[in-house]
């Protein structure tokens, strides 16, 4: 098969029939790039709990490119155009979210509709927030406040207004779907970050992996017990980071063995 990209994490490889395999990597990053080691074992957890996670919302009825775990390390797709930004919803202000707002408190449960944004991926950059206008998109610092003083950069637009809407409608159904989810095994979602491609036929899809690098998750509602990737960037700790993404591989089998929407 022909390697199509490898990132920090995956590698994707084209089988030649409008399919990729995306292959996991123990590798675990942050800060962009300035963090970076190897856990073992952590691709299988990372590749249980995208699989689990994509079951889910195609059950659910939303359009994704997963068709399948086809190994412990890999994922059976469709292939996709990748459109290169990252799409963070969060339904409780936490991370960034408080830097770019100061007038919340970490915590504090935000109203509907949930806040949708859009960074465009370059670590080079850091990943600059995203503002829309119909002439060019208007890039901004992703650590303070959005305001006309602070752009970096107007670069054209990736995606047609309707294609916006479109993608927001859709991460706040996801969010829905996962939240429900989580909520049932009393554990509160408390962001999520979504990436979208565009399949061969042209249709915007969930594309990428959502594993436990994709959300922050407090058990009961308390940031104490974080079980996702905050835990490696605040202390680095790999067998602390690794137990966390055992467990969360471990509760979301659930999701696809006893939980559907609803019910």
């Amino acid at each position: 098969m022909q390697k199509l990209a490898e990132g920090k994490t995956k590698i994707i490889y084209d089988r030649g029939d409008g399919t990729v395999h995306i292959v996991s990597k123990d590798d675990i990053t942050a800060g962009d790039g300035d963090q970076h080691d190897v856990i073992q074992g952590k691709a299988a957890l990372a590749t249980r709990t995208t699989a689990n996670v994509f079951e889910l919302l195609n059950r659910s009825g939303i359009s994704t490119h997963f068709v399948k775990k086809v190994g412990p390390h890999t994922l059976l797709c469709k292939r996709c155009q990748m459109i290169p930004l990252e799409i963070v919803i969060r339904g409780t202000a936490a991370g960034s979210y408080l830097k770019r707002n100061p007038e919340v408190f970490e915590g504090q449960d935000l109203d509907a509709p949930l806040p949708v944004e859009f960074f465009l991926k370059d670590d080079s950059r850091h990943d600059p927030i995203v503002t829309f206008d119909p002439k060019g998109w208007q890039l901004h610092p992703p650590k303070e406040p959005v305001a006309d003083s602070n752009v970096i950069e107007e670069i054209e637009p990736l995606l047609a207004p309707a294609e916006i809407a479109e993608i927001t409608q859709i991460t706040r159904r996801v969010f829905d779907v996962l939240f429900t989810a989580w909520a049932k095994l009393d554990i509160k979602l408390v962001d999520l970050k979504i990436e979208f491609g565009r399949t061969d036929e042209g249709k915007l899809v969930v594309a990428d992996v959502i594993d436990n690098d994709s959300w922050r998750i407090w058990p009961g509602g308390d940031k104490e017990k974080q079980l996702d990737k905050q835990v490696y960037r605040d202390t680095r700790d790999l067998g602390s980071t690794r137990s966390r993404y055992a467990v969360v591989a471990d509760l979301t089998d659930r999701f696809t063995r006893v939980l559907t929407l609803g019910s």
